[in-house]
């Protein structure tokens, strides 16, 4: 997986203060005494974890809005219908149904990438096509 410039930036950074900090606690046993250094990394590890907790936890909530694997975002209001890709052969919408028979899947998708898919309240939109589909309040396939 390659690295953008600002991942680039966050992974060298933090080999650098890594580094720094195995060195410093490296010369505070050498130099110092045992006791000292045992605090200095208590403290250190203490840190250390509360920065990884602080890491994780953003990493957990700016992920989440619904995103897929390729970045996409998939957002519903309230009543609303989305889906991340095409949608074949289906019913969407209040009381609708699919009378017809079974519609047999593409080979190829549409999808265009990244793209993010949002509906307000009570829409209906996909990241792909809609083909044979039953479309809106009441309708039928």
């Amino acid at each position: 997986m390659a690295l953008t410039g600002a991942a680039r930036v966050w992974v060298w950074a933090t080999a650098v203060v890594t580094g720094a900090a195995a060195v410093g606690l490296t010369l505070t046993a050498v130099l110092a005494d045992l006791d000292t250094a045992g605090q200095a990394a208590s403290v250190a590890g203490a840190v250390v974890g509360l920065a990884a907790l602080l890491v994780s936890v953003i990493a957990l909530f700016r992920g989440s809005g619904g995103g897929t694997a390729s970045g996409r975002s998939v957002r519903a209001g309230r009543g609303a219908v989305v889906a991340g890709g095409d949608i074949t052969g289906s019913a969407l919408g209040k009381n609708s149904k699919v009378t017809g028979p079974r519609t047999p899947p593409r080979s190829t998708s549409s999808r265009r990438g990244r793209d993010d898919v949002s509906a307000r309240r009570d829409g209906i939109a996909t990241g792909g096509d809609i083909t044979d589909s039953a479309v809106g309040e009441g309708s039928e396939r």
